[in-house]
């Protein structure tokens, strides 16, 4: 669960970042929406399904609240879920 965490975890923020420098300026300034309806609905998904997962290995890994609450909040930070990966899911931070 834990790799497949981390895979979905970099998804999600190449998602957002696709969303924010790329379909964002599309919409806005060159009023193109469709890109950011198909890759926002896209991010939609991979967000909600990083939030569940998160809180499922959380559990798995007996994360305090601080440390879950650290990882959820990097789901909104730019290249926030790239640092919480790094630090969060290494193999020195979790628990078997």
């Amino acid at each position: 669960m834990n790799k497949f965490f981390k895979y979905l975890a970099i998804t999600e923020g190449y998602s957002f970042l696709l969303i924010l420098f790329v379909t964002m300026p599309l919409k806005y300034l060159a009023e193109m929406p469709l890109p950011n309806k198909i890759v926002g609905m896209a991010h939609g998904v991979l967000f909600l399904s990083y939030i569940v997962v998160a809180i499922i290995v959380g559990q798995l890994n007996k994360w305090s609240f601080k440390t879950l609450l650290i990882v959820l909040v990097m789901s909104v930070v730019p290249f926030g879920t790239f640092w919480m990966e790094e630090k969060y899911l290494n193999d020195d931070h979790i628990k078997a």
